[in-house]
């Protein structure tokens, strides 16, 4: 079969990743559009994608007949307005999380793929394919080491850019959580609380941060989540599972280990493009095989709704200080 000829939509570092990725590293596809306003992003992430055409929007685009597939890697208040017409010209979409953000435009995003009778949308939640919480979710549903009980989480970035604000410690950044939580446990996420821990005074005026988040399954597990983008030293994402009878850590570096005078040190990473390379390559493969034969390869846009209302209790919580709910509507038959 020939190669899927994707469109990838915003071009700036994730998005210009994932086109190196699909013309470099993964099978059965290759960029043959962007969706790129500005002319100076455009030019560098055309290097990467001989042939690519670009376009000014998602109806150019669309209306070419050059797409079969789309990637949506702009920043998340952008989605809704690229979704909508993906999901009716029915191409199968790749969508970086989060799917929207907030639950109205989440729900307007389901309704819409739940009228064009076809699942359109795959949210990219990577964490999924990434082989450490692969091999953690098989302990948990094995129950070799009885039930789970709790789960520390630690999301550690060295810095963050200029155009990060204090809602994207939730919204950006523990999302990840809370997908995976919901992942590992099986569970839907009940409620979320954040408290504040001592503030790092070398993190930029405009964040209060490190934050401590509590995320709640109704099957009555407890996650805690260190959220802490000023750490410095480098980019660490750690999940700690509690069992019965044991415990199962993931995540620690695989850097090299050097002895040198008296002292050992190991190499971290300083990036979520490194620590979770293979997961995305991964991710990407998978949507690619599934979308060629009209089905999805991971995550749905149920999955980023149910990620959203909580992001929503969560940012309650960053401001009221209390546990907040996470409720949610019914699920469509649609996606069971």
């Amino acid at each position: 079969m020939a190669d899927l000829r994707v469109c990838v939509i915003g071009t700036g570092a994730m998005g210009t990743d994932h086109i190196v990725r699909i013309n470099s590293r993964i099978s059965g596809a290759s960029v043959t559009a962007i969706v790129e306003p500005d002319s100076k992003r455009a030019a560098q992430a055309l290097e990467f994608a001989p042939g690519a055409k670009q376009f000014a929007d998602i109806a150019a685009a669309i209306s070419s007949e050059t797409i079969d597939a789309a990637l949506v890697a702009t920043p998340g208040p952008f989605h809704e307005e690229v979704l909508g017409p993906l999901i009716s010209a029915r191409i199968p979409t790749l969508c970086e999380k989060p799917m929207t953000p907030d639950v109205a435009s989440a729900l307007r995003i389901v309704e819409a793929e739940v009228a064009s009778g076809k699942k359109i949308i795959q949210v990219g939640f990577m964490r999924r394919f990434d082989e450490g919480y692969i091999q953690l979710q098989k302990e948990i549903s094995d129950g070799s080491l009885g039930e789970l009980l709790a789960m520390h989480c630690a999301h550690r970035n060295p810095s963050v850019p200029d155009w990060y604000g204090n809602d994207m410690l939730i919204a950006d950044s523990v999302s990840h959580e809370i997908d995976i939580v919901r992942f590992l446990t099986g569970s839907p996420i009940i409620s979320a609380e954040i408290k504040q821990l001592k503030r790092n005074k070398l993190a930029p005026e405009r964040l209060n941060e490190p934050i401590l988040v509590l995320l709640e399954t109704e099957s009555g597990v407890i996650a805690t989540v260190e959220m802490n983008v000023s750490v410095q030293f480098g980019y660490q994402v750690i999940t700690e599972a509690v069992f019965q009878k044991g415990v199962c850590e993931i995540g620690r570096s695989n850097g090299m280990t050097t002895w040198e005078a008296g002292r050992s040190s190991t190499a971290e990473h300083i990036s979520y493009l490194t620590r979770f390379a293979r997961a995305y390559d991964d991710e990407i493969q998978s949507w690619v095989n599934a979308a060629k034969i009209g089905e999805l390869g991971g995550p749905n846009a149920w999955d980023g709704y149910m990620s959203v209302a909580v992001v929503e209790a969560g940012l309650k919580s960053l401001r009221s200080g209390a546990k907040e709910v996470a409720s949610y509507v019914v699920k469509p038959d649609f996606y069971n």
